[in-house]
C-alpha cells in the first residue's frame, strides 16, 4: 500500500499511519472536531506534528473535550493550572489563545449558525483536489490560507498564521494534498 512518505518517517510509527489512513485530508464538517484542529494546529506552531499527536488524548482530556463554550470559560486559574500539566505544550501564549480562540469560535458560531459553515465557504463547501506527484509539490500555505489566516485575525483568533491555517485546511479535508500515488488520494 502507496501512502504519503511523511506519516511513515515518524517516530510515532503506527499512530502516525493510522492518522494518515483515517483523518488527514478527510473533510471534517464537525464544529467539535474543527475546534480541536484549530487549537492543536495552534499548539504545533513551532513544533512537529508528531508532537501534538503524540499529547493528542491529553490535550482531549485537558481542554474539556474541546467544548468550546467550556474553553471560552477557563478562568486565569485554570490557565495556571494547565501551564504546569507536562501532558500539553506548556507555553502561555498558546494556552490563553486557546481560550481566546474558544471565545472568537463562538462569535464565529453565533454569526453563521455553525464554524462549519463559516470555514467551509472559503472553499465554495468542497474540498480542493490537488494531485502532487511529489512531497516537495505541496505548499506551506497559499494564497486562500493567507486570506483565512487574515479574516481569523480580524475576527479576534490568534495563532493562525497562513502556515497554521492551510495545515488546518489539510487537517480537515478542506484541501486534499495527499500524493496522487497515495492509496487515500483516491478516497478523500
Amino acid at each position: 500500500m502507496v501512502r504519503c512518505p511523511w506519516c511513515e518517517q515518524s517516530p510515532l510509527g503506527a499512530l502516525y499511519i493510522d492518522y494518515h489512513d483515517r483523518e488527514w485530508g478527510v473533510p471534517v464538517h464537525d464544529d467539535r472536531t474543527l475546534f480541536e484542529f484549530l487549537i492543536l494546529e495552534g499548539a504545533q506552531a513551532g513544533l512537529s506534528w508528531s508532537t501534538i499527536l503524540a499529547k493528542r488524548e491529553h490535550y482531549r482530556r485537558a481542554f474539556a473535550g474541546f467544548d468550546a463554550a467550556r474553553v471560552a470559560k477557563f478562568s486565569p486559574q485554570r490557565v495556571e493550572a494547565l501551564l504546569q500539566d507536562a501532558g500539553i505544550v506548556r507555553n502561555r501564549l498558546k494556552v490563553n489563545a486557546a481560550v481566546t480562540n474558544a471565545r472568537a469560535f463562538l462569535a464565529v458560531q453565533a454569526e453563521f449558525g455553525s464554524f462549519d459553515a463559516y470555514i467551509w465557504r472559503f472553499v465554495g463547501g468542497k474540498p480542493i483536489r490537488n494531485r502532487w506527484k511529489l512531497i516537495g509539490e505541496v505548499p506551506a500555505k497559499t494564497p486562500l490560507s493567507d486570506a483565512i489566516s487574515a479574516d481569523l485575525k480580524k475576527r479576534g483568533f490568534k495563532f493562525v498564521g497562513s502556515t497554521i491555517c492551510y495545515a488546518f485546511m489539510q487537517a480537515t479535508g478542506m484541501v486534499n494534498d495527499h500524493l496522487a500515488t497515495c492509496f487515500r488520494h483516491r478516497q478523500t
